[in-house]
């Protein structure tokens, strides 16, 4: 089995490259969905910031307030990180004892670097989109101010630098058909080396 991440900053179009994978039936999980189920039961993270607001009106976690919270303050950050990391990588090799005879399977980590998640893959692949159309996509996507938005791109190691790391890079700048010729075109080479 050939374990392959996903990896990318923030709205750089990590989902559509899942969507594209899924429809050609691999499977593909999501490490973001896993840290919001790990958060939403996390009695640690309601204790490590029970001095701040971070539950909503339902006296559950809000992903919001936490978000503006931790990416104001950067030692809040390391502080949720601390809690939560080590909580997906124990679901991340759940997934690998369970996809045990699937050829190649996908898991989308935005953080494989910052988490050093990046000793459990075979292989890496960087979705790439520039900072600007980022920001654009970001602010309109999430609601956020420039500055909310630029705030969650600066919290992120460079793509530069991530580039530099990974096997594949997948760049998304132009239009959608470019982007999944891109797709495919790393996907055959996986599939044409995952026994080698």
């Amino acid at each position: 089995m050939l374990k392959v991440a996903i990896t990318g900053n923030i709205a750089s179009g990590k989902t559509f490259v899942e969507t594209v994978l899924s429809s050609k039936g691999y499977p593909v999980y999501d490490t973001d969905s896993m840290a919001h189920t790990i958060l939403a039961t996390s009695i640690e993270v309601r204790e490590a910031f029970k001095d701040y607001d971070i539950t909503n009106h339902r006296g559950e976690i809000s992903r919001e307030k936490l978000g503006n919270l931790v990416f104001a303050k950067p030692e809040l950050k390391k502080v949720l990180e601390e809690i939560i990391h080590p909580e997906v990588r124990k679901e991340i090799n759940k997934i690998f004892n369970f996809c045990g005879t699937s050829d190649i399977i996908f898991i989308s980590v935005p953080l494989l670097f910052e988490a050093n998640f990046d000793d459990m893959f075979d292989k890496s692949i960087l979705v790439y989109a520039n900072d600007d159309i980022r920001l654009q996509r970001l602010m309109i996507r999430n609601d956020l101010t420039e500055e909310q938005a630029q705030l969650r791109i600066d919290s992120q190691m460079s793509q530069d630098e991530k580039a530099s790391k990974v096997d594949y890079i997948i760049h998304n700048n132009s239009s959608v058909k470019d982007f999944e010729k891109e797709i495919y075109s790393v996907l055959n080479d996986l599939k044409n080396n995952k026994d080698k």
